[in-house]
């Protein structure tokens, strides 16, 4: 791991974003929630990230935002990769009509795009978490379907597997013992990459007010409060729009980083080209 670039630096990028988020369950400096004396003030000792249009601090709002953008990426991305585990899983090892009936599912899954089942759901349940958490579940299920599904189609049919059938394991015995712990790096990889497409998602909703309410804090929200007052203060935006950025660069640098470490070819051929620069 200390050898790989990349993932050093998403690992530093992502604690960098977070650690206000972490501070932010045992201390904020004020009230993220109550109006201030001073609008628009400037970052300094007493305000760290200044304030926005209403007085309120901005770095205890990125404090208590992140909470609410992490928790639904995190339930979307475990909702939807459970629920698309399962589905290709069924797929990948009964085959047949079963698996094209469950990759209809997740074809028609993929052609709904999130934001409109969000805006649907929105409808039916009212703006809130609730509704855009599981309109990212859907949109993550069919990713974690399709890999799922091919890792088992191509698992099933391999010698340690066969081997292991004709010597009397059952199915049960077969996923969870064979097949399901070669599958476990894929899904790592795609989980940390969907994590950070659902955090982005999420602010682009709450960005659309199909979130968090007001008068509480979202990444996404408090860049749309601060979209009309860029030109009397930037800091409203940078702030916010920085520690999005952070976050989901650095989620991307650790799957990238992690799908190499996982990969066995990926380290074979790393370890060709070392061995062939010792040489030379």
């Amino acid at each position: 791991m200390r050898r790989h670039l990349g993932l050093g630096v998403g690992v530093a990028c992502l604690v960098l974003a977070l650690a206000p988020v972490g501070v932010g369950f045992l201390w904020l400096p004020y009230d993220p929630v109550l109006p201030g004396p001073v609008r628009f003030a400037p970052p300094s000792l007493e305000h760290p990230m200044g304030t926005d249009w209403f007085g309120r601090d901005l770095l205890a709002r990125v404090m208590v935002g992140g909470r609410a953008s992490l928790a639904v990426a995190l339930l979307a991305v475990a909702l939807g990769g459970a629920a698309g585990t399962l589905l290709g899983g069924v797929a990948g090892y009964a085959g047949g009509f079963v698996e094209e009936v469950a990759m209809r599912i997740s074809d028609a899954l993929l052609a709904f795009p999130a934001v409109l089942a969000a805006l649907l759901l929105g409808a039916v349940w009212g703006p809130g978490l609730p509704g855009v958490a599981t309109a990212l579940a859907l949109f993550n299920v069919p990713f974690f379907a399709r890999l799922t599904r091919a890792g088992f189609a191509s698992l099933k049919r391999r010698e340690f597997v066969i081997a292991a059938r004709a010597s009397g394991a059952g199915p049960g015995r077969l996923i969870f013992r064979h097949i399901v712990p070669n599958l476990a790096s894929p899904l790592l990889v795609q989980a940390t990459v969907s994590l950070g497409a659902a955090l982005l998602a999420e602010a682009s909703l709450s960005y659309l007010r199909l979130g968090v309410q007001p008068p509480f804090p979202a990444w996404g929200r408090m860049l749309r409060e601060a979209q009309d007052s860029v030109p009397l203060s930037p800091w409203p935006a940078v702030f916010p729009g920085a520690i999005l950025a952070l976050t989901v660069l650095g989620l991307n640098l650790i799957g990238d980083g992690v799908r190499d470490l996982l990969d066995p070819t990926l380290r074979q051929s790393r370890r060709a080209s070392t061995d062939v620069r010792s040489r030379t």
